[in-house]
């Protein structure tokens, strides 16, 4: 069926015009950190408070991949093709590796880095892989607040980091604090931005904390420069997004994915009828918004292709 779609730029227009929405699946709780595994055809994705993984596939429909997984929330592919996660139980960065070319819920997960200066990390959200082999991924405190989405527990941290961890050094370096509660996190296609969302008013209900995208610039040291903010999201946050290969932005929002110009232009909102989580481009030809939306799972089809 078609989708509302509201359109503030002509510029969408082309990418948008075919775009419907299709129902894929049911029955989670709260749907998050959906990631397109593309030798296996298949979305996988969190389901934080069942502490459970979910897969979909056109074969197979819905499943589940995994159970007592830590309460994992975002998901990236390493250049390997094993499946990084952020650890919310286990304040941690793990890792799935691949048996035999093929990612296995049943394979035990192993513990990537879980400490910055000898002090355990809050509760990792999101999480990409630059090309250069290094990890980025965000340190909000939101799984250690209760025991909902993962372990209530002291935060051990000085500020909520995004940290960026060298495998090939096993250094684990905090690239700002500028955030108060990073969040969703993505490279520009050449890698010379990097953008996080704050979530800070995401259980404030006196109308304070922050419900942006801010923009780092990165230089050739992966050091970030010239934070500002990109845009802000209403209604709701952005609590995850990715970037098609122009450079756009598709981010969560309480009504919708928006989607953003470079730059900073709005350019339309395709409406989804529960609340969205998070996202992640998929499919053969890399043309389809997977979107994770409280208990289901949704996808778009765009003229356009996401950033690997």
């Amino acid at each position: 069926m078609k989708t509302p779609i509201e359109v503030f730029d002509k510029r969408a227009k082309p990418v948008l015009q075919d775009a419907a929405i299709e129902k894929l699946c049911t029955g989670a709780v709260w749907s998050e950190g959906p990631v397109w595994v593309q030798a296996q055809q298949c979305v996988l994705w969190s389901d934080i408070p069942n502490n459970r993984m979910l897969s979909w596939s056109e074969a197979q429909g819905l499943g589940v991949w995994a159970t007592g997984v830590e309460y994992t929330n975002g998901h990236c592919l390493d250049l390997d093709g094993s499946l990084l996660h952020c650890s919310h139980g286990q304040r941690a960065i793990v890792r799935t590796p691949l048996v035999d070319g093929r990612l296995l819920g049943e394979t035990p997960m192993r513990v990537v880095v879980d400490r910055y200066q000898g002090r355990r990390l809050n509760s990792p959200n999101d999480i990409v892989v630059k090309r250069n082999g290094s990890l980025w991924f965000t340190d909000p405190p939101y799984g250690i607040l209760s025991d909902r989405e993962g372990h209530a527990a002291p935060s051990e941290q000085k500020a909520n980091h995004v940290f960026r961890f060298d495998p090939a050094t096993q250094t684990l370096q905090a690239a700002t604090d500028w955030l108060q509660e990073p969040n969703g996190l993505a490279f520009s296609p050449d890698e010379k931005r990097l953008y996080v969302s704050d979530t800070s008013a995401a259980l404030k209900t006196d109308g304070s904390g922050h419900h942006h995208i801010a923009v780092f610039d990165v230089d050739a040291e992966d050091r970030l420069h010239n934070p500002r903010v990109f845009a802000e999201i209403n209604p709701g946050l952005a609590d995850g997004f990715r970037l098609d290969t122009q450079g756009w932005i598709y981010t969560s929002s309480e009504d919708s994915v928006q989607v953003y110009h470079p730059d900073g232009t709005r350019l339309a909102k395709l409406y989804v009828p529960e609340k969205v989580g998070n996202l992640c481009f998929g499919g053969p030809l890399r043309n389809q918004l997977f979107v994770a939306a409280s208990r289901s799972l949704y996808r778009f089809t765009l003229n356009t292709q996401g950033n690997l």
